[in-house]
């Protein structure tokens, strides 16, 4: 009769048992030692050895020819109580057992010496099931048992535990045996049962596995019945995980915020028979994987799940942020438990997806960020194509003539850099020197500066002592009818010059303001910039001495003259025809004189 791998593989000495060294090596000492415990407790998720080494410790004491701790497997109590034949040793499933009465009855008998061995052992699994009054009856026989009596309880559920049974009990920690281990146990296994199974394959069951051997020898049974070779593909054919392949597709479309796409692929999810709860949770655990991979790219390659491959996942989280994966897990695990309770759980799911394609649909603090991020990103691609034309035009490589403007107009255009006083050339006048002394110019070379004594000369660079002397400038031409109007003119900037204003102070005001800043208008007459908020809330929030200083000083560093703020409510006035004509005139002026090369 065939016989399941993990139960024919069962470890039958504490040597065996794999990932558990820590617990294993302490109970054969205390069994070598004879200083075992009458009461144990032994927790851990699923598969991690727990029963196992519960009857490994049965054995143990019970071995008439014990080796360093560990049983014989030979002697007739080793073989009895392996075959089940001694009742002195009993296996309860609290589960099914877990009345007061069970427990009297239970109480009641283990007064009694064992029949065929030295130690009555009591293997209570899933003690945590037992009643509050069975518990209590547990109480009296744990805190002074017979010397022949011992109790070993097995839990996955440590918190639901009373503590005094807790204080009554050594208590052992099973940890999740980590892939590796499970991995190489796989292997031996398949090579002692003629199994060929390929590393890869091996691998992709140890992280299914989930920390746990037993499950792991299941799906290597599973997948040996299948026949031929067990590879990663093989093992992804015969468990069925060849629909990650959907999921993993879906992730795609949602990453891509393509709603249609991702709307259609799940209504031929939903037409092929499957679940909506199971299209959440796989795209619940594809989500953890590759916000693991994003966060801890090398030590949480163990924490994986196993269903997807390395390259896959580098696919999927090239493009997208921690944050998102994050806003996406967790708007997976709301909508996977309310979907118990609801009445169109198909609904439910599009509006789920809907929700992760556009974070601006969750109406929570989540969506306000997604849309002050949208429009921060929409701003500087703006920004950014206003500038390129801008760098390349003839325009910007000399200045224009109206930077000689008087002192008392305020140019719109930015200051000049300032260079430094060496080296200075006709091309890079002094703005910020007086007039020049009317008097005849010097005769000069081109590129070249000519002057009336050596003393006239400016000192080197590194140690200015004096600043240079004035130079003679050659006469200009007329202003050419291109030029802008004086600062003094009213100006509107409420196109790019206001987006440009409103991105430079972005960058110096908290995240508070920005959203209000952006909903607001401006102009400029004079000297004094107008703010116009289009409600009373947006201008008070932006009516403090931070949001004032910065408009104030990005104005000033915009039009290079000192500038008033005016905040105000309403909209801001619109320009007559007329100027509207006047504007549209001198902007297309502007590239009469470009030289198309």
């Amino acid at each position: 009769m065939y016989q399941a791998l993990y139960r024919k593989w069962r470890p039958k000495a504490f040597a065996d048992v794999i990932g558990q060294e820590h617990i294993t090596e302490t109970l054969r000492r205390q069994v070598a030692e004879g200083r075992t415990s009458h009461a144990y407790l032994f927790t851990g998720t699923r598969g991690t050895g727990k029963t196992t080494c519960a009857k490994i410790l049965a054995k143990a004491v019970n071995c008439e020819t014990p080796a360093d701790g560990d049983p014989c497997g030979k002697c007739p109590s080793c073989l009895g109580i392996d075959s089940g034949n001694f009742l002195d040793v009993l296996e309860l499933d609290a589960a099914s057992n877990n009345g007061v009465d069970q427990v009297r009855a239970l109480r009641d008998e283990a007064v009694y010496s064992p029949a065929n061995v030295s130690k009555r052992v009591y293997i209570v699994d899933e003690v945590h099931m037992l009643s509050t009054a069975a518990f209590n009856a547990l109480l009296k026989i744990l805190e002074e048992p017979p010397e022949h009596l011992m109790f070993i309880l097995a839990t996955t559920e440590l918190h639901k535990v009373p503590a005094t049974i807790l204080s009554r009990c050594q208590r052992f920690s099973f940890r999740r045996i980590q892939p590796e281990d499970v991995a190489r146990r796989l292997g031996y296994v398949a090579e002692q049962e003629g199994i060929d199974l390929r590393a890869d394959g091996a691998e992709l069951l140890s992280r299914l596995a989930d920390g746990a051997l037993r499950d792991g020898l299941s799906l290597l049974d599973q997948c040996a019945a299948a026949g031929g070779v067990i590879d990663a593909d093989a093992v992804l054919d015969v468990l069925g995980l060849a629909g990650n392949l959907q999921t993993a597709r879906l992730m795609e479309l949602l990453l891509r915020r393509d709603a249609q796409a991702a709307l259609l692929l799940l209504d031929e999810l939903y037409k092929s028979g499957k679940d909506m709860g199971a299209v959440l949770s796989e795209l619940s655990t594809l989500t953890r994987d590759l916000l693991l991979q994003k966060t801890a790219p090398k030590g949480g390659a163990a924490l994986l799940s196993g269903g997807y491959d390395a390259a896959a996942l580098d696919r999927l989280g090239r493009d997208a942020a921690a944050g998102r994966f994050l806003h996406m897990a967790s708007t997976l695990q709301k909508a996977s438990a309310e979907l118990y309770a609801s009445v169109n759980r198909r609904l439910d799911t599009e509006l789920c997806l809907l929700r992760l394609c556009d974070e601006s649909l969750s109406g929570d603090l989540t969506a306000l960020e997604a849309r002050i991020r949208r429009l921060e990103d929409n701003q500087s691609a703006r920004a950014e194509l206003a500038q390129r034309p801008a760098a390349s035009s003839p325009l910007d490589q000399a200045p224009p003539p109206q930077r000689k403007a008087p002192a008392s107009q305020a140019p719109l255009d930015p200051p000049p850099r300032e260079e430094a006083p060496a080296g200075l050339t006709e091309s890079s006048p002094p703005w910020d020197e007086p007039p020049l002394p009317e008097e005849p110019p010097l005769p000069e070379e081109p590129g070249q500066r000519v002057y009336d004594t050596p003393d006239e000369a400016p000192p080197p660079a590194q140690e200015p002592k004096a600043p240079p002397a004035p130079l003679p400038q050659p006469p200009k031409a007329p202003p050419a009818p291109s030029e802008r109007p004086p600062a003094a003119a009213p100006v509107q900037i409420a196109g790019g010059w206001w987006r440009t204003l409103v991105e430079n102070c972005k960058g110096r005001l908290p995240p508070m303001y920005r959203p209000f800043l952006g909903m607001c208008s401006g102009f400029l007459e004079g000297d004094l910039l107008t703010v116009c908020a289009p409600d009373d809330l947006t201008a008070g929030r932006l009516d403090n001495e931070r949001v004032r200083d910065a408009l104030t000083q990005e104005a000033e560093a915009l039009t290079g003259g000192p500038v008033r703020l005016l905040l105000r409510t309403g909209e801001p006035p619109k320009a007559s025809p007329e100027e509207n004509l006047k504007n549209l005139v001198a902007f297309g002026q502007q590239f009469d004189n470009i030289e198309i090369k």
